[in-house]
């Protein structure tokens, strides 16, 4: 008999393996994980709608702008092993609800900010909530897959990170109306203003920041008052073995991790593709306001509501597909022309290239969640588990990196639609990780699981 399927915990309806893995999903925790997964895509989109906020109230740079995002996927890097070391102390619960904390901290900081009025503090802000939704993110993403029979894992944490995009739309729904409302294209209403008169017309549009953290609180409250009354599995790999009884060191992890080769390139993969997305995403609405300058802030607000829509179904069409075909096949072809969608997007001159950047993201598809799965199932001791998922979230900081060159780009050839060639290159490098992928997959089939 498998080692790993010696029963290690039986109560609350489920059974617990050795491996981590249960016997079968429970399915209101499975549900109650998987609705956290859409607040952390409001969080990520609200920063969409807060660069081209910023940029005009405390007139800005593309490269300053791009802070806002290296505030909040820097918060992911550097709390990502703390968070995994919290997982390894205490429980995945625990983790989540600590997340949770930090979060509702993050938004209540929103409401000091807008008094203070200053970038630096808004940036704090950013980070606290970068803080939270690291743990989430570092804990959620592992747990839901753990949630249920190993060969479905994949399945079931694509299934929690196709919510995500809802939880997108419903940011920027949130900016557009509650932010943006009907102030029409802030920049050209503030370039008309000096001194006195701008600041003071600078502070009001801030008050305006704390709008959708208002709702976003509520909600964080109520999930975390569900979750902490909730009993949870442990969901945790429990060594049979005596000798390796005791939890692995951080050092011991990070070596035994530094010899897995498709570890790392998992790792290379998730930096470029999360630079990538955040890139497109970050600077979309600032696309179309360069390409077209009539037309306002809020309508070009809803060009990311239409990313977010088409990232959505391009998550049910590629799962639909993996589900009779090899997903890092599928994967390759969506990369592939996910490129070509950002080539055009950076060459032609007309309102067609933001267009071009909203297929991009049908084409993003669920290529994070997969890269995390698929990465995460090449480390074979799941002793290993927590910590290797925290170092594949800490590649989040790629959306810290990449979004800054693009904006460094943009600065230097003063044109934000060149800048989009930064994302293309990134774009390509995923493709060439998803292709090389499947030719390992071709080449050793008894070590897929997915689809079995």
């Amino acid at each position: 008999m498998d080692a790993s399927r010696h029963v290690v915990e039986k109560k609350h309806g489920w059974t617990q393996f050795a491996d981590g893995y249960l016997e079968k999903t429970p399915i209101f925790q499975f549900i109650l994980i998987s609705l956290i997964f859409p607040l952390w895509g409001a969080a990520a989109s609200l920063n969409d709608i807060l660069i081209t906020q910023f940029k005009s109230v405390f007139m800005l740079n593309d490269a300053a702008t791009a802070f806002v995002q290296s505030a909040f996927y820097g918060g992911y890097f550097l709390i990502a092993i703390p968070a995994s070391l919290v997982i390894k102390k205490q429980s995945y619960k625990f983790a989540i609800m600590t997340g949770l904390i930090f979060y509702i901290v993050g938004c209540a900081m929103f409401f000091p900010a807008s008094r203070v009025a200053t970038y630096t503090m808004f940036l704090a802000a950013i980070f606290a909530i970068a803080v939270g939704l690291s743990f989430l993110e570092t804990s959620c993403d592992t747990y839901s897959s753990m949630l249920g029979p190993r060969k479905f894992a994949n399945i079931r944490l694509n299934i929690s990170q196709t919510l995500v995009p809802l939880g997108d739309m419903a940011g920027i729904i949130l900016g557009k109306y509650l932010i943006f409302g009907s102030v029409g294209n802030l920049s050209e209403t503030m370039s008309h203003m000096h001194g006195a008169e701008r600041i003071a017309y600078g502070e009001k549009m801030l008050q305006l920041t704390l709008q959708p953290y208002k709702y976003i609180l509520v909600v964080l409250i109520a999930i975390l008052i569900i979750l902490a009354i909730t009993p949870m599995p442990k969901s945790k790999a429990v060594s049979l073995k005596k000798e390796q009884a005791s939890s692995p060191s951080l050092i011991e992890t990070i070596k035994y991790l530094a010899k897995n080769y498709r570890f790392k390139k998992g790792i290379m993969a998730q930096f470029f593709y999360v630079g990538m997305q955040t890139t497109v995403w970050s600077f979309t609405i600032r696309l179309a306001l360069n390409l077209n300058t009539s037309i306002s802030d809020s309508d070009a607000s809803t060009f990311m509501i239409y990313s977010y829509a088409a990232w959505f179904v391009g998550k049910l069409c590629a799962n639909f597909l993996m589900k009779d075909h090899s997903v890092t096949g599928v994967l390759t072809i969506f990369s592939a022309l996910g490129t070509v969608t950002l080539i055009l997007a950076t060459t032609i001159p007309n309102m067609t290239a933001v267009w071009m950047a909203i297929a991009a993201s049908f084409f993003f598809g669920p290529e994070w969640p997969t890269i995390y799965a698929h990465t995460l199932d090449t480390i074979e001791d799941k002793r290993f588990t927590e910590t290797g998922g925290a170092i594949i979230v800490m590649a989040i900081v790629g959306g810290a990196v990449i979004p800054a060159i693009q904006g460094l780009v943009s600065d230097l050839t003063g044109s934000m639609q060149t800048s989009f060639i930064v994302p293309t290159l990134c774009y390509v490098i995923v493709t060439i990780y998803f292709f090389f992928e499947y030719r390992y997959d071709l080449a050793h089939p008894d070590q897929i699981t997915e689809n079995q």
